[in-house]
């Protein structure tokens, strides 16, 4: 039998090497994630910037990194960054597209250096397309995809779901699977590739199963008439007595019947599968959970299967009980961040240090990837005289 070993306490991508391109949004959490599984995860930043508007100490999509300082503007600098590249396994970059190649530092440059190179690219149109040199943001890219389109009241504007859909899950996250994808093809060929991951493609993609419903009939094309989409009465929020929110999702027939129970609706299961009667429903269960308070619900509910929960705030998640049985958050450094996800059982993932400051860990790297290139002081920029 083989003899089982200790867990890591590094993750699953202990000994990977990335190079991250100092960005913002869904770039740096993508490399979070890498640095967060156990990637060693270098961000090169650049002097002045650029950054969230807050202090560093608190970014934690920096956590668990390294951060070297490197002037890509400077004569020398694209050779330091091409002397990470050529010792790293990946590569992660945010720029519009060409340019990272006029800084020297696109995916032919790397790949001259390292052939096995996964160079990453995260933007929201994509490398190519009209609209690809044009600046974005989460809530344009979600625009044109449809996938803003389905969300809200059908009387009201769609609200912007944070940066949550696009940036995140619709960008890092597919940075993030084609990277892993990517490495373990170059792991296997000895060759590496672009992965080219756009704000649109993720999120349209995320909508496949609602295209699927659209084309079979099952899904309407209009916000709020749908089954997940507030249109049905079983599924949305509801303002409780102090002004606190519950989520209902009660879909399948049990659930819903011990949801109506429990919220003291009678005489309305007939009403699960009749959508002329969804609107009087609606109006029932408003007045029902107007009757008590948050807390008062969330008893009500909690050891049920109605599949009813209450609506938190950022700051009172930690302290939901299920997530803190969890450790679902977790603190480091005085901060309280969402912990490392997904869980593993043989390399769990760790919060390992705190968010990385600018430069701060030039010579520990310059030693590490054996790049004494980065301990030289940057050459000057030549400034042409003025006539």
């Amino acid at each position: 039998m083989t003899e089982a070993k200790a867990p890591s306490g590094q993750g699953p991508l202990a000994g990977v090497r990335v190079v991250e391109l100092a960005g913002i949004g869904p770039g740096p959490f993508a490399a979070m994630l890498l640095a967060d599984l156990g990637a060693d995860v270098v961000r090169v930043d650049r002097p002045g910037g650029p950054g969230l508007g807050i202090d560093p100490a608190y970014d934690v999509t920096n956590r668990n990194k390294r951060s070297v300082l490197v002037d890509l503007k400077a004569p020398d600098g694209p050779g330091r960054v091409l002397d990470l590249a050529a010792r790293a396994d990946v590569l992660v970059e945010g720029y519009r597209p060409g340019v990272a190649e006029r800084l020297g530092v696109g995916p032919d440059a790397c790949h001259a250096r390292n052939p096995r190179l996964v160079y990453g690219r995260m933007t929201g149109w994509g490398q190519d397309g009209p609209l690809a040199p044009r600046a974005g943001h989460d809530i344009t890219y979600l625009a044109v995809t449809g996938a803003l389109g389905v969300i809200g009241r059908p009387d009201e504007p769609p609200p912007p779901p944070a940066n949550l859909l696009g940036d995140y899950a619709g960008g890092a996250l597919y940075l993030v699977v084609g990277v892993l994808a990517a490495l373990h093809h170059a792991r296997a060929t000895g060759t590496g590739q672009v992965v080219d991951a756009a704000v649109v493609d993720g999120a349209a993609h995320l909508s496949a199963m609602i295209h699927g419903m659209l084309a079979a009939g099952a899904w309407q094309d209009r916000r709020g008439a749908n089954l997940l989409d507030g249109g049905c009465p079983y599924y949305g929020t509801y303002e409780t007595a102090d002004g606190g929110y519950m989520a209902v999702g009660a879909l399948e027939e049990r659930f819903y019947d011990e949801f109506l129970t429990l919220l003291g609706v009678d005489g309305q299961a007939p009403a699960r599968t009749d959508p002329a009667r969804w609107d009087g429903l609606r109006e029932q269960v408003a007045a029902r959970f107007k009757a008590r308070t948050r807390d008062e619900w969330t008893a009500v509910f909690e050891d049920s299967d109605a599949c009813v929960a209450p609506v938190l705030s950022l700051r009172e998640a930690p302290h939901h009980p299920h997530l803190a049985a969890r450790a679902t958050f977790t603190g480091h450094g005085g901060l309280t961040q969402p912990a490392p996800a997904p869980r593993f059982s043989a390399t769990p993932a760790t919060v390992r240090t705190g968010p990385a400051r600018p430069g701060a860990d030039t010579a520990a790297v310059a030693g590490d990837w054996d790049v004494p290139g980065l301990l030289t002081p940057p050459a000057p920029l030549e400034r042409k005289a003025s006539s």
